[in-house]
């Protein structure tokens, strides 16, 4: 389906790949240079131009490159007599293609319900009571009634993903007796998270050149010697709205029990769009939790020069206190010197340990939840060992009751 682009805005890069990445054709581009209309979003002049052109190419649907206020919204379908997505709308419609899992599916129903409240309160002033609304699927609902079935549906939905946050928490929970780390991959969408973090784990891992893949989060473990879990979230995007983040807490909100997080950004952009990204998300991670330690990947550098990634390097240095790591999640270059510089941040013990060698269980568990450096067996069970500090905690506890010994080497 072909459809225009409207905006006020002269870089309009980013509203185009969001229409493109629903399979919409953009047929034209229209800039409004004087800035936002108040009542129609741009100005009536603009409006009569428009209206010709769409019934000249047979135009289906407008894409308007900003937020839309429902008054606005309704002005401008009137007007140009097709149907207005702005950007919000536009977004909400991607997340519904993407969402696979119930958790996301819940999350970006209830952002979309959020969003359509004060749309439908307009349509509720502006026409008749038995009028139906003609937007966003209102189907036999008059615009009353419809009204009320969101606030029921959304009171229920979020009933149901405080349900799903409580079953979260008993998982981090456990991870954290079980003494895992917890690293969290974040970034500006398509920036590369879910490469990077099948790079990480070689697991299986659904990589997609499209926009916000990751809706729900991923979680996989490093390796089989260290007891690190890498977690894959949603992708952040530029001036969303709060409510709509909000629609994503308990998603979101694995960044907030992260021990470390991996910022990863697309080197290929340019510098200037790069360093706005990075903004926009360290603003979203500083939202979700105090003095994050971070690190920051910059991925892609397969599709740069050397010159070109020295400088985006400095440039991000020069801008952000973290350290950086460059790496190409497609080649797998860099990938291991990321993994020593994770391994790295994280606080880990190296312990001898001395135990009854009849202690087999305990010593399977020691296996299980540390890199075990050295092990030999005489009188007793000898392990040399590289664990986390919850880990250690759990085997000084019980070396105390068994009679074991444990000595911190390094």
């Amino acid at each position: 389906m072909k459809g225009i682009v409207i905006s006020t805005k002269e870089d309009v890069s980013e509203i185009i790949s969001l229409v493109e990445s629903l399979n919409y054709e953009i047929d034209k581009v229209f800039i409004q240079k004087k800035g936002e209309d108040p009542s129609y979003y741009i100005g009536k002049g603009k409006i009569e131009g428009i209206k010709k052109y769409v019934r000249e190419r047979d135009i289906k649907i407008a894409f308007v490159n900003d937020s839309l206020r429902p008054s606005q919204w309704y002005n401008l379908e009137k007007s140009l007599g097709i149907e207005v997505y702005d950007r919000i709308r536009l977004i909400l419609e991607i997340f519904t293609k993407r969402a696979k899992r119930k958790e996301a599916k819940l999350q970006v129903n209830l952002a979309k319900l959020q969003y359509e409240k004060p749309f439908v309160r307009e349509l509720f002033h502006r026409t008749s009571e038995k009028e139906r609304p003609g937007f966003l699927g209102g189907g036999e609902y008059v615009v009353a009634d419809y009204y009320e079935m969101i606030k029921r549906r959304i009171k229920k939905i979020k009933e149901e993903l405080k349900r799903i946050e409580g079953e979260r928490g008993l998982m981090r929970k456990e991870r954290k007796e079980k003494g895992f780390y917890v690293v969290s991959i974040t970034g500006y969408t398509n920036a590369g998270k879910s490469s990077i973090l099948k790079a990480l784990t070689g697991g299986d891992v659904e990589i997609d050149n499209r926009l916000f893949t990751t809706l729900s989060t991923k979680t996989k473990k490093l390796n089989d010697s260290l007891p690190i879990l890498l977690i894959d979230t949603v992708g952040f995007i530029r001036d969303l709205p709060h409510w709509l983040i909000s629609a994503f807490h308990s998603t979101l909100e694995e960044i907030s029990f992260s021990d470390l997080i991996l910022l990863v950004v697309d080197s290929s952009d340019d510098k200037k769009s790069m360093t706005e990204k990075i903004n926009t998300s360290l603003k979203e991670i500083y939202m979700l939790k105090e003095e994050p330690k971070i690190i920051i990947v910059m991925n892609k550098i397969d599709k740069i020069d050397k010159i070109e990634l020295e400088e985006k390097i400095k440039i991000v240095k020069e801008n952000f206190n973290f350290g950086v790591v460059p790496v190409s999640a497609m080649t797998g270059e860099n990938i291991n010197l990321l993994i020593d510089e994770l391994q790295n941040s994280l606080p880990f013990s190296y312990l001898e340990i001395c135990i009854p060698k009849n202690e087999k269980s305990f010593i399977s568990w020691i296996c299980k939840n540390s890199n075990v450096l050295d092990f030999s067996i005489d009188v007793n069970a000898n392990l040399k060992v590289k664990c986390s500090e919850k880990v250690k905690e759990i085997i000084l506890g019980k070396c105390n009751r068994i009679g074991g010994e444990v000595r911190i080497w390094k």
